[in-house]
């Protein structure tokens, strides 16, 4: 019987032990939610879209106990723990308002007579779902399942399954069904084999290229259809005519947020020469000014990395590029004591070759890359293998929007201002960053079938 036992990343103690469920379990739970899918599609949308909203209720309800859940089990501060709970209720809200007319049918007509275009559930949605935002990763993809009439398996990554246990509780206090959302304690590997389960008709992922690339293949080999919403190395370029304070404040945030743990961060600072100088020295004393300490401290504004070998991997990221050239202006070093903490970090220097611009460093570490000019800046944004999200800071708000439209190979752009998932807007990316999307009312139409009905008349 196998177990696994999560870890406080603040202060490397064990928190609890759970059994993993055996692959007949798992299976079993396949089933049963295939079994509850042919009641659920059957409710009316609006009673689905009810529940929906009721879930975002109960979250609030219990904003206390989940957000000092999160903090405990991967290290986010308290505040943006609530922050978290409270953007999962206004997805949940959103989702609510625009279900019905989203999933209504559309009348057309053929040369033989009338059509019907009818969007229909198609059954048990996987969900694999990453630790750095324990209740939005979930939320993101299940209330808009559950809303579309599909049923949801979720298996969440292993250091937050108190968590996912939790959200499981909640959903049921809210109405939905016991067998609708169920959530897995097993293995990659037992995910995996998951996958080709007959009641299994989609799989979303948020995580690795290297995870999106496996299950990919795998619901590919069985023909299921996938949405991936993978990492990123997300430029921001600071234009010529850009308004520092600004730029260099919500960079800051863009980049520090979450702990800097967020594949939609702000990680590479593309700056041209005019203003490169007074944005480095601006930007390495706010990152300098951050207080790391305990996410439970509301003085704290940097709480640790979520697991030791995460925290070793980011460190083991910034000495290999300061080995090939890269300078360390702030930061760069693993302090002392219990916990997994890494301290704010500026990189400067930073080149082609390494992983500071090549890779993406998932934790509180940023890297300025100068550039001679603007059109410079818009070349070195995107040569990258990811194409998550971006930014662009500049007074010709204008030519910047023809820029994020036109020329920035990305799925999201944000022009003078910093944003993560915002309830009524596409959230996805190209490349390396994945396929498909969600939020926005685009996440509830990906696992349903189109499906045309043509009557002659």
């Amino acid at each position: 019987m196998s177990t696994h036992t999560t870890i406080n990343p603040t202060t490397g103690e064990a928190i609890e032990t759970y059994t993993l469920h055996a692959d007949e379990e798992a299976a079993a739970m396949a089933q049963t939610a295939h079994t509850a899918f042919g009641e659920w599609r059957r409710t009316d949308v609006g009673e689905r879209a009810a529940i929906v909203k009721r879930i975002g209720e109960v979250l609030v309800e219990h904003v206390d106990d989940l957000s000092a859940l999160m903090t405990t089990e991967m290290g986010k501060t308290r505040r943006h723990a609530k922050q978290e709970v409270t953007s999962c209720a206004a997805i949940c809200d959103y989702t609510a308002d625009n279900a019905a007319e989203l999933l209504a049918d559309e009348e057309r007509t053929f040369h033989r007579g009338r059509a019907v275009v009818t969007k229909q559930p198609t059954g048990v949605i996987l969900g694999i779902q990453p630790w750095n935002f324990p209740v939005y990763q979930v939320i993101r993809y299940s209330v808009s399942q559950l809303a579309a009439g599909n049923t949801v398996l979720l298996k969440h990554a292993a250091n937050v399954w108190g968590t996912a246990l939790e959200l499981q509780r909640l959903y049921r206090e809210a109405g939905v069904p016991d067998d609708a959302f169920q959530v897995l304690l097993t293995s990659d590997e037992q995910t995996s084999a998951l996958i080709g389960h007959d009641a299994i008709r989609g799989v979303t992922l948020t995580g690795s290229v290297r995870a999106g690339k496996a299950v990919a293949a795998e619901a590919g080999r069985h023909l299921k259809k996938s949405v991936m919403e993978l990492g990123s190395n997300d430029a921001y370029l600071i234009l010529s005519d850009a308004d520092l304070d600004l730029a260099v404040k919500t960079c800051t945030m863009g980049r520090l947020y979450n702990n800097g743990e967020t594949c939609v961060a702000a990680k590479r600072f593309v700056v041209t020469d005019a203003v490169f100088d007074d944005f480095a020295v601006a930007l390495a004393e706010q990152f300098r000014n951050q207080q790391l300490g305990d996410p439970m401290d509301r003085d704290t504004q940097l709480g640790p990395i979520a697991r030791e070998d995460l925290r070793d991997t980011l460190h083991e990221q910034v000495a290999a590029s300061v080995t090939a050239g890269a300078t360390a202006v702030v930061g760069g070093v693993v302090p002392e004591g219990p916990g997994f903490f890494y301290p704010a970090t500026v990189l400067e220097d930073v080149s082609p070759g390494m992983p500071a611009y090549d890779e993406e460093l998932f934790g509180p570490v940023a890297s300025l890359i100068r550039v001679t000019d603007d059109t410079e800046a818009m070349r070195v944004a995107n040569d990258s293998r990811f194409g998550l999200g971006g930014g662009i800071f500049s007074a010709d708000v204008e030519r910047a929007t023809e820029l994020a439209r036109e020329e920035f190979d990305t799925g999201m752009v944000n022009i003078n201002c910093f944003n993560m998932a915002i309830p009524n807007m596409p959230f996805g990316g190209v490349k390396d960053s994945g396929y498909g999307r969600e939020h926005g009312g685009h996440g509830i139409l990906e696992f349903v079938n189109t499906k045309s009905v043509m009557i002659a008349e």
